[in-house]
């Protein structure tokens, strides 16, 4: 979060937008205490016929429930993460820069500053990344998000419906958020799929319970269909990335390497190691939001493609193909985890 960010939320018009931005999470918190009532309270407790089945029912939508509210609590509470020091370019840089008179005198800049620095990512001119609100060299992978007004490692998108960004820290998280949000309305579809076609067949007045009761049930059926059908692309297209090592911002506009420019695939290493770069290498964390990835945020392993190095090249060389971020080899990458 940058200072300008903290002097805008103290004015009277930062506060109102700083309450606005948790309007949706507060809304679907709201869905899901209603799905609550509607589950425990409507379908199992005062239309229970089986006992046994009640509580079968219960013990499953709990679990479900407890690992949907972590994912999404770990989601939302989780730091966008801080630059370290040494990408910030002293204000005696910066006015130099800013003052340059021509484009290749400000990447000389930028480029001598940065050769300490373990950056691989470029623009389209093939200078080194700089956020001028910040006032950094911006990390392999870090975008600068408008509504956090900080530089984020590892951008995926910013996310309105958990007011914050998805970025290294928690993208884990979002994907289990995600998975479990989808198993969540699958099972409370598929547990009131009966009640649901009962009350077409013999109608609301002839089953058990009161008539407003009857109608939560159907209203549950109907929205945990409506969220699930939405839910279950957007988690397909998560996993989808998480294998091919991408970020979303990353697959409509492929990061630039200093080696190779722009390549969509520079960081995938193979679905595997691509998978564990995410989650990490011990299965027993793999379903639980408790952060596991691989690496820093700050650089990246980059795919290593020895055909593309020797026809570039002229010879066998061991440089690396940059993208948006950087990969190695799938097997030096395996090998490399401590």
């Amino acid at each position: 979060m940058g200072n300008d960010d903290l002097r805008r939320r103290k004015t009277p018009c930062g506060f109102c937008m700083a309450v606005f931005k948790w309007i949706p999470v507060v809304f679907i918190t709201a869905v899901i205490a209603w799905s609550y009532y509607a589950y425990v309270v409507e379908l199992c407790i005062r239309n229970a016929e089986n006992l046994v089945g009640m509580i079968f029912m219960l013990f499953f939508y709990h679990i479900a429930l407890i690992l949907f509210m972590w994912s999404y609590w770990r989601t939302i509470m989780t730091s966008v993460g801080r630059v370290p020091d040494q990408w910030r370019i002293p204000d005696e840089e910066v006015t130099r820069l800013f003052r340059a008179d021509n484009p290749e005198t400000q990447k000389r800049i930028l480029n001598s500053f940065a050769r300490s620095l373990p950056v691989t990512n470029r623009t389209m001119n093939g200078s080194v990344r700089f956020c001028e609100k910040c006032k950094i060299i911006k990390p392999d992978r870090a975008h600068h998000c408008s509504v956090c007004n900080s530089c984020v490692l590892k951008m995926d998108h910013h996310c309105p419906w958990v007011n914050n960004c998805v970025n290294f820290y928690n993208y884990k998280f979002f994907v289990l958020f995600l998975g479990y949000a989808l198993v969540y309305c699958l099972y409370v579809a598929f547990t009131t799929l009966h009640d649901f076609v009962q009350f077409w067949k013999v109608g609301a007045g002839q089953l058990n319970g009161s008539g407003v009761g009857r109608f939560h049930i159907l209203f549950l059926f109907f929205i945990s269909i409506m969220f699930a059908i939405s839910l279950v692309s957007l988690f397909g297209y998560h996993i989808y990335l998480v294998l091919v090592n991408r970020t979303t911002l990353e697959s409509f506009r492929a990061p630039v390497f200093r080696v190779g420019g722009p390549d969509k695939n520079g960081f995938n290493l193979g679905r595997y190691a691509n998978f564990c770069e995410v989650f990490g290498d011990d299965w027993q964390y793999w379903p639980l939001p408790i952060f596991t990835s691989f690496g820093d945020g700050i650089s990246y392993p980059i795919r290593h493609l020895e055909d593309d190095s020797e026809t570039l090249l002229g010879y066998h060389s061991d440089t690396r193909i940059e993208m948006d971020e950087d990969f190695l080899p799938e097997s030096r990458f395996l090998h490399s985890i401590p």
